[in-house]
């Protein structure tokens, strides 16, 4: 709690996305420390009406419910409340789900970093101690592991694990640069970010925590959004790609990656059509038609890896939300 008692003049707010959690809400708000300045309450049309409920029985004067007309998923309930923070001067703006898996006072380690300039955004990680995995259900250890490689590639965070884990914090002036509008809406909402956040090179860095499972329920169905998660991840790495190698800037890398793809597909090809023949004709396949196939698949492969290692070597270290606040300063000085 030091860290935070040295920003004691800080505007922290959280945000709580509130959707059919009702018997758990009031304990999270309440173990909701002194450092917090403001805590909102987004009723996504819950049928449990759980803003009544809050503002029922929730006498902290720290909280204020927004309510949605329409359900919009948890992406668009943080969305709502983002917004709302900002237009009232949050400084850090937390997302904690309100059903009781993410501990509140765990709030100074994830806002900590951001203050201290280390970080423009935060998110927890489950993953750091092994002992505690263990507590974690298999499904969930394997679709997390298959998802953070995808989120891996298609946001440009190779350092960060856990991608879903919606334990969260970000600077105010980073979120207010956000396309509110663009970012996924339901369960793709925390990847979708994190791809968002690397459009605008802001420093994401994980948070060691842990997570209880207790008797709440998913609704999210793994089933339903394998197919769905695998097209906007596609979708976020090609953007990722024309957006930082060839739209802003343009590096080794941004020729490195065409030209090793093109010469792996077209060994590939050049082999595989001169093996179908070979297999039809009963002939075998000579030794200079095999080199001239598996030469370009080695070379384009080795070019795709060096691509890659220097996307590794780029995720951004400089923190967005001190650029955004110089230009504030020089605009508040010109004016």
């Amino acid at each position: 709690m030091n860290m935070i008692n040295s920003y004691n003049t800080q505007f922290i707010a959280v945000v709580i996305p509130s959707y059919k959690v009702t018997k758990h809400i009031l304990g999270v708000i309440s173990a909701i420390g002194p450092e917090v300045s403001r805590i909102y309450i987004v009723d996504d049309k819950c049928p449990d009406e759980s803003g009544n409920y809050v503002e029922a029985h929730c006498t902290d004067s720290r909280v204020i419910v927004i309510r949605h007309e329409q359900n919009l998923g948890v992406g668009g309930a943080v969305m709502s409340g983002y917004r709302q923070a900002i237009k009232d001067g949050a400084e850090v703006i937390v997302k904690v789900d309100g059903d009781g898996q993410m501990d509140p006072a765990l709030i100074p380690n994830f806002v900590g970093p951001i203050l201290a300039g280390e970080a423009d955004y935060t998110k927890g990680n489950r993953f750091f101690d092994l002992e505690e995995i263990r507590s974690m259900p298999p499904v969930r250890i394997f679709g997390n592991a298959a998802l953070s490689l995808l989120t891996k590639l298609s946001s440009g965070y190779w350092d960060l694990f856990d991608p879903t884990n919606g334990y969260t914090a970000i600077h105010a002036d980073v979120a207010s640069h956000l396309p509110f509008d663009k970012i996924s809406k339901r369960y793709f909402f925390e990847t979708d970010m994190l791809f968002r956040l690397n459009i605008l090179r802001a420093v994401a860095v994980d948070v060691p925590m842990d997570a209880s499972y207790g008797e709440e329920v998913s609704n999210l169905k793994i089933s339903k959004i394998v197919g769905e998660f695998l097209i906007k991840h596609l979708r976020n790495f090609s953007k990722r790609i024309f957006y930082n190698y060839y739209l802003r800037d343009i590096s080794l890398a941004s020729i490195e990656l065409p030209i090793g793809i093109f010469m792996f597909l077209a060994g590939g090809i050049f082999g595989g059509w001169h093996w179908a023949i070979s297999a039809k004709e009963g002939l075998a396949t000579s030794a200079g038609t095999v080199m001239l196939s598996a030469l370009p698949i080695l070379m384009g492969l080795q070019l795709i890896l060096a691509f890659l290692a220097y996307d590794i070597a780029t995720v951004p270290t400089r923190p967005k939300h001190k650029k955004f606040l110089n230009r504030k300063i020089l605009k508040k000085n010109n004016d």
